[in-house]
């Protein structure tokens, strides 16, 4: 799969394609349910299967205060995509420039000259442009007039309910781990790279591998059972911490991972982190003592959690 970044970068091989546009947070059923149907068009046009996203999401560009935590970050997108039948990802920066582009003109400049798309499917609620003035209507004009077609991404249903990235932000915050995996198609997983910390986990019998966010909001918050990956014995449990770690008065939102019966050296690791279980919500405790004795408590509920698990997992396994 190809990642092209900006207009400036496309070159006269990438004209000619099927896309989409999006956020595509979280790549979640509903997304890869469109996404294989494109993959199917572009089998049947012989044509490369394109997706065009932006970064930062406009959301995020217009109101960082008040835009929901990400699912997925840019790098963690790309991953996810990379998994599907897609043939390339042409990723917008979102300026202030683009913000103030005329439809008519992103129109003429991205999906024409640059992009010379041949099928494009978007939501029949999907504005863009300055003002939000572009919408389904004038790309279906459009396409009328420089031969490409446009219809319409359906809502995806599992069970009768809408699959969306609102709706697994929603299960992520409530603490239902199960029904985020449902929607999503399996575990909610963060990504990033082990950094040095303070090193106090270490100085209380319990050391942790600090991993930052890079989020402006996290769309969780607490102790949750978790499975590393990217580590020798993957995927090794543990028990995790996303907050900002009132206890040691931190301000800044991390991830910070237990890992059971492991002492391996994975600093500067890039790794990935499965969440199965919420356990408790992240809370302040009066002194190190006490923070170590709920840890203990926290450890081996995971630990029980991971136990029946498995357990079930192999009993599957033998059925089977």
């Amino acid at each position: 799969m190809e990642l092209i970044r900006g207009l400036y970068n496309l070159k006269p091989h990438h004209h000619g394609c099927v896309a989409t546009i999006g956020n595509f947070d979280g790549v979640h059923l509903g997304h890869q349910h469109v996404l294989g149907e494109l993959a199917e068009k572009a089998d049947e046009m012989k044509l490369p299967a394109l997706v065009i996203t932006f970064e930062p999401q406009p959301q995020e560009f217009f109101a960082p205060e008040r835009c929901p935590g990400r699912l997925t970050r840019f790098r963690e997108k790309i991953k996810a995509l990379r998994r599907l039948a897609i043939d390339r990802i042409f990723t917008l920066h979102f300026t202030q420039a683009l913000a103030e582009m005329e439809s008519e003109l992103f129109i003429q400049q991205v999906l024409v000259d640059g992009l010379g798309i041949r099928y494009l499917v978007v939501g029949d609620d999907f504005r863009f442009g300055k003002g939000r003035k572009g919408d389904f209507e004038m790309l279906q004009q459009a396409g009328a007039v420089h031969g490409f077609q446009v219809v319409n991404m359906h809502t995806f249903l599992l069970a009768g309910e809408r699959v969306s990235s609102t709706r697994i932000r929603q299960a992520l915050g409530e603490g239902n781990l199960d029904r985020a995996e449902i929607l999503l198609g399996r575990p909610y997983r963060m990504c990033g790279r082990v950094a040095h910390g303070h090193k106090r986990g270490r100085q209380i019998g319990f050391p942790t591998a600090n991993i930052h966010l890079h989020r402006k909001v996290s769309p969780i918050e607490g102790v949750f059972a978790v499975e590393m990956f990217g580590v020798e014995g993957e995927p090794v449990t543990g028990v995790a911490n996303v907050g900002i770690r009132p206890t040691v008065n931190g301000t800044r939102t991390i991830l910070e991972v237990h890992l059971f019966d492991f002492d391996g050296d994975i600093y500067g690791r890039h790794v990935s982190v499965d969440f199965h279980k919420k356990i408790r919500n992240e809370q302040k405790f009066d002194s190190f003592d006490q923070l170590k004795a709920q840890i203990l408590i926290d450890a081996e509920e995971a630990r029980a959690y991971f136990l029946v698990r498995y357990s079930t997992a192999s009993e599957r396994q033998v059925q089977g």
